[in-house]
């Protein structure tokens, strides 16, 4: 994968937070209600109203990110790893509540739920491997004959 890639993968991770987040965090009862828009309601089927959860939801969106913007912009293979590996902490454990809690959604939400938590889990899966950098490939390779 390159770098390119990665960046583009990073920035949408980092969007879905930077969506979300805000919203959570300082709308709470906006986000319980309506979430995700466009007539969906993803957590309003789920269970009374807690806004302490909503908002504590909000910010886990919000650090993610920031993590996933930082590896982004820096692409430093450190940041990268940091980002995919917290990201794929929280969606694999996240995607693995909802799989099993399907039931309250009819079939077009049920897929969009799917569909929305396993592109992140995907995404940060794939951030894992690393990745190729194209310069690197094109250089040429010093032979250990050659003098240094």
């Amino acid at each position: 994968m390159t770098t390119f890639t990665q960046r583009v993968m990073l920035l949408a991770l980092a969007a879905t937070g930077a969506v979300t987040g805000p919203w959570a965090a300082f709308a709470p009862q906006s986000f319980y209600d309506s979430f995700p828009g466009f007539g969906r309601h993803w957590i309003d089927v789920d269970g009374p109203y807690n806004e302490h959860l909503i908002r504590d939801v909000g910010a886990i969106y919000l650090a993610l990110f920031v993590v996933n913007l930082i590896a982004a912009v820096s692409l430093e293979r450190m940041a990268v790893l940091i980002a995919a590996a917290t990201t794929f902490t929280f969606s694999s454990l996240h995607f693995s509540y909802h799989v099993h809690h399907l039931g309250t959604y009819d079939a077009t939400d049920a897929v969009l739920n799917m569909v929305a938590l396993g592109g992140s889990l995907a995404l940060s899966a794939l951030l894992l491997i690393p990745a190729k950098d194209a310069s690197a490939s094109r250089a040429p390779r010093r032979q250990d004959s050659e003098p240094r």
